[in-house]
C-alpha cells in the first residue's frame, strides 16, 4: 500500500489550499479514507473522513464549514479542500486508511 500526499504550502491566513493523496496497492473504491494532521504541540488529530462511495463525509469541529473532503475513485485519489485557513491549521497533513496506514505527509503552514 502506498499513499502519496501533495499540495501543502505556505499561505496567508484566510487563504486556500487543496491537498491530494494518490493511492496504490489497495482496493480504493472499497476504502474509507481519512485526513489527519500532526503538530508538535497537539499530536495526531483526525480532520475528516469519507465513505468508500463518497456519499458521506465527517469533519472535526475545528474544520467543519472550512474544509471539504472528496474523492475520485477512478483516480484512486482523495482530496482535502481547505478554505479560510487559520494559523492553527499549521500542521503536517496525512491521508490515512481505516487501519492507520499513512503516507509521508505534506506540510501546511499558515502565516502572515
Amino acid at each position: 500500500v502506498q499513499l502519496v500526499e501533495s499540495g501543502g504550502d505556505l499561505v496567508q491566513p484566510g487563504g486556500s489550499l487543496r491537498l491530494s493523496c494518490a493511492t496504490s496497492g489497495l482496493t480504493f473504491s472499497n476504502a474509507y479514507m481519512r485526513w489527519v494532521r500532526q503538530t508538535p504541540g497537539k499530536g495526531l488529530e483526525w480532520v475528516a473522513g469519507i465513505t468508500a462511495d463518497g456519499s458521506r463525509t465527517q469533519y472535526a469541529a475545528s474544520v467543519k464549514g472550512r474544509f471539504t473532503i472528496s474523492r475520485d475513485n477512478a483516480k484512486n485519489t482523495v482530496y482535502l479542500q481547505m478554505d479560510n485557513l487559520k494559523s492553527e491549521d499549521t500542521a503536517l497533513y496525512y491521508c490515512a486508511t481505516i487501519d492507520n496506514r499513512r503516507g509521508q505527509g505534506t506540510q501546511v503552514s499558515v502565516s502572515s
